[in-house]
């Protein structure tokens, strides 16, 4: 691909996770492509996989934004620095809503063919979350 064409799937794949719009899911993500999150012991599969991701987010933090900081491309492979922020309104792993706010970074590798994504290994801090809605003490 292009770094152009490589480019351009991350940005509708950065529309995608903030909208959670099942037509871009289809349009960005391979029906077949295999998601590494460490909230599941098994990869999701899938435009569905990736929007049970996001719905599982979007259940603890309703408002949950990415934004994409940087990205390092070689080839098809694209190494990718988000910030995730949000508010704690739902429960989110086990934890009760506090209502406080996080921000937090995720280092994220994608694999591209045809246009799409064909896989992600996802590396969100989840240990930054828990500290910030309180669920570990923070250092």
């Amino acid at each position: 691909m292009s770094p152009q064409s490589t480019e351009s799937v991350m940005s509708r794949f950065v529309e995608f996770i903030n909208t959670a719009d099942e037509d871009l899911a289809r349009e960005v993500v391979a029906p077949d492509a295999e998601f590494h999150a460490p909230s599941h012991p098994e990869p999701l599969r899938g435009p569905e996989g990736y929007l049970e991701l996001i719905a599982m987010m979007r259940a603890g933090f309703p408002d949950v934004r990415w934004t994409l900081e940087e990205t390092v491309t070689e080839g098809d492979t694209v190494a990718a620095r988000f910030t995730m922020r949000g508010t704690h309104q739902g429960e989110f792993f086990g934890i009760p809503a506090s209502g406080r706010t996080i921000s937090v970074q995720a280092m994220n590798f994608y694999y591209l063919a045809g246009g799409k994504i064909i896989k992600e290994r996802g590396q969100p801090d989840l240990l930054g979350v828990l500290q910030q809605i309180g669920a570990v003490p923070a250092p």
